[in-house]
């Protein structure tokens, strides 16, 4: 019995693979130099294929099913071993099982920026990311160019091929389609499927199909977004020209106030401009005459530009309003010992009236005092 039992126990009865990961694309069976009976059971489950190797040649393959293995299944290993009367005694061969189930959820991402070409920004460099899905979907194929002799083949081993491949198909897809880079985000869809009908002959090559493939996003460099986002407060802003400048006036205000360093000049050159938006954003364009003069000594905000070409911005005794030289000369003249400020667009701060020369010249020099 124990020299019967021995025989039996070199004789490989049972075939089958139980796959408890799920990242091994194929498996070799542990033969451990046993022959396989004749008559041998071989399971292979769904989502998996079995393929026998024969001295270094793939002979048959197995589909889903429970076999009773024998010259008949086994046409191509029966021709090899030159089994034509059915000779029944145990053989030599390697089983392979491959997973042929998808397998999800794998990523891919640009390691570096690729370089397009967009017909708004010109070059402009980008990243971009993803998930796909792949399946063995010819075993044969996929054990000569891919596995080998490998015994334990894993995802890992062939994911970095995939996604290098991937990427490279990403470039060619932007730029066939011709998408902005500001409306790619609406033809993710359409981006994708044309990376799938470039992909799909390199994955058919090696054995492979690509089920799936979806983008999930694709950035544009910092600076360029910060272009974009400001082009967005524009468009918020309203439609005239004017807008751009008021937001950038408000970013002006912010950046001198958040910089005291300056002595207070970047300070008053901000707020200068920050009231001046303000008031033009207000619709404040219309001569003020009346109101209420500014404190001695002291300029109060800039008003919106002049409407006319020579006029200016007062500030005096007499109120605030918009005057030309020759009036702002007059007023001037009237009371010339007490502080009158003007202001041009363009200018950092209020200046006094005998810092400007087109004033200064118009106004009557302070008769002679009286002889004693």
């Amino acid at each position: 019995m124990g020299l019967l039992n021995f025989i039996k126990n070199q004789f490989i009865e049972i075939i089958e693979w139980l796959d408890d990961t799920n990242y091994t694309l194929v498996w070799r069976f542990p033969d451990q130099d046993h022959e396989i009976k004749m008559g041998a059971k071989l399971v292979v489950r769904e989502g998996q294929a079995a393929v026998f190797v024969n001295e270094g040649k793939i002979a048959d393959i197995f589909a889903p099913g429970t076999y009773t293995l024998s010259t008949k299944n086994m046409p191509v290993l029966s021709d090899l071993n030159g089994w034509k009367y059915g000779f029944e005694s145990p053989f030599k061969a390697e089983v392979y099982f491959l997973n042929t189930k998808q397998y999800l959820d794998q990523k891919w991402g640009t390691s570096n920026p690729i370089l397009v070409r967009d017909a708004d920004f010109g070059p402009v460099r980008i990243r971009a990311f993803g998930i796909y899905a792949f399946r063995i979907t010819d075993p044969a194929m996929f054990m000569r160019e891919v596995v080998g002799t490998d015994g334990n083949y894993t995802v890992e081993e062939i994911e970095g091929q995939l996604k290098r491949t991937l990427v490279s198909s990403l470039s060619t897809a932007i730029v066939k389609a011709k998408v902005p880079v500001m409306e790619i985000a609406a033809h993710y869809d359409e981006l994708a499927g044309r990376i799938k009908e470039v992909m799909d002959p390199e994955f058919t090559s090696l054995g492979l199909g690509l089920s799936k493939f979806f983008i999930e996003n694709v950035s544009l460099p910092p600076e360029v977004e910060a272009l974009l986002d400001q082009r967005s407060g524009v468009g918020i802003m309203g439609p005239n020209v004017g807008s751009y400048m008021q937001m950038q006036a408000a970013q002006a205000m912010r950046d001198a106030a958040a910089n005291p360093s300056d002595g207070g000049a970047g300070a008053a050159m901000g707020l200068g401009a920050g009231f001046g938006m303000a008031n033009m954003m207000a619709g404040a364009m219309a001569p003020r005459p009346g109101v209420a003069p500014a404190a001695p000594g002291m300029a109060p905000p800039p008003p919106p530009p002049p409407v006319g070409a020579g006029r200016f911005h007062y500030s005096g005794p007499s109120g605030q309003g918009e005057y030309t030289s020759a009036e702002i000369a007059r007023l001037v003249s009237a009371n010339p010992s007490v502080p009158h400020h003007l202001w041009s667009p363009g200018w950092p701060a209020w200046r006094a009236w005998k810092d400007v020369g087109e004033i200064s010249s118009l106004v009557a020099p302070p008769p002679p005092p009286p002889p004693a």
